[in-house]
């Protein structure tokens, strides 16, 4: 018995998903709508040939590739990823990184804005028993997990610095997951960091790490809460758009023995 939760959101329009200029729209068409568009295609056909008088539904969305449940790729945060190589595309990532086993670190204790460092990472793993694998899908659940679409998203959870997500990456994993806007820590207490210590360094950090080590992290996942630390697949195979920075994707949590814990470790 296999049992699936999913964990990504849904594509939304007029909620606080992204910054400003960046949110989805979307545009419904329903069946009375496209009558006239459907007839288009079938001359001499007339409304009372359709059944029921319908037409097809449909949407118009404009949306980056970043926006909703998304898969970046080393080509989002550099144009070379491994030390000079180039930085592979969506439409380039190996099809293995996106389905394995995957791990859940909960940071949902530590405060907006804060860095992850290595030793949260080791001190979690500690905590839930665990010793990292390659390949492993490690997400990170922050308190930003559960305010999506609400007017502090942005500014909510925890990010992944620089030394923390190369901590990952020289352990094996090459693809990671957080339920906040972004791996990194907010921007907005990043700017203010920045502000007072005009350290140019800690712009991007985590995304940045990608230049020395490529690897793919999803952004804006959902539902971590209902999942333990152990035991589960992650499924996120992104869209195949040509030459693009990033895919959206239906990010799943696969169970092989039936339902998970009711009440999950982590």
């Amino acid at each position: 018995m296999r049992t699936f939760v999913d964990i990504s959101v849904p594509l939304k329009s007029g909620i606080p998903s992204d910054p400003p200029g960046m949110c989805p729209e979307i545009e419904y068409l329903a069946h009375d709508d496209t009558v006239d568009q459907m007839l288009s295609l079938f001359p001499g056909a007339t409304k009372a040939d359709l059944p029921d008088g319908e037409g097809w539904a449909l949407e118009w969305i404009r949306l980056t590739t970043h926006c909703g449940t998304h898969l970046d790729a080393p080509y989002h945060y550099a144009s070379t990823m491994d030390n000079g190589r180039r930085a592979i595309t969506i439409d380039e990532v190996p099809l293995e990184w996106c389905l394995q086993p995957g791990v859940k670190l909960d940071f949902r204790h530590l405060p907006d804005g804060y860095v992850v460092t290595p030793d949260d990472i080791d001190a979690e793993l500690d905590r839930i028993g665990h010793t990292l694998s390659p390949l492993e899908i490690v997400v990170v659940n922050t308190s930003a997990g559960t305010r999506y679409g609400e007017d502090d998203y942005l500014a909510k959870g925890c990010g992944m610095g620089r030394d923390a997500t190369l901590h990952l990456l020289r352990q094996g994993v090459r693809l990671t997951g957080t339920d906040a806007w972004s791996w990194d820590a907010p921007f907005s207490y990043t700017a203010r960091r920045f502000a007072e210590e005009h350290d140019a360094s800690i712009i991007w950090e985590g995304h940045r790490a990608g230049r020395e080590i490529g690897y793919c992290h999803i952004e804006k996942l959902h539902n971590l809460e209902a999942l333990p630390s152990t035991g589960f697949e992650v499924s996120c195979f992104p869209v195949k758009i040509h030459a693009a920075s990033a895919g959206w994707t239906r990010a799943v949590a696969v169970f092989d023995d039936g339902e998970p814990p009711s009440r999950p470790a982590g």
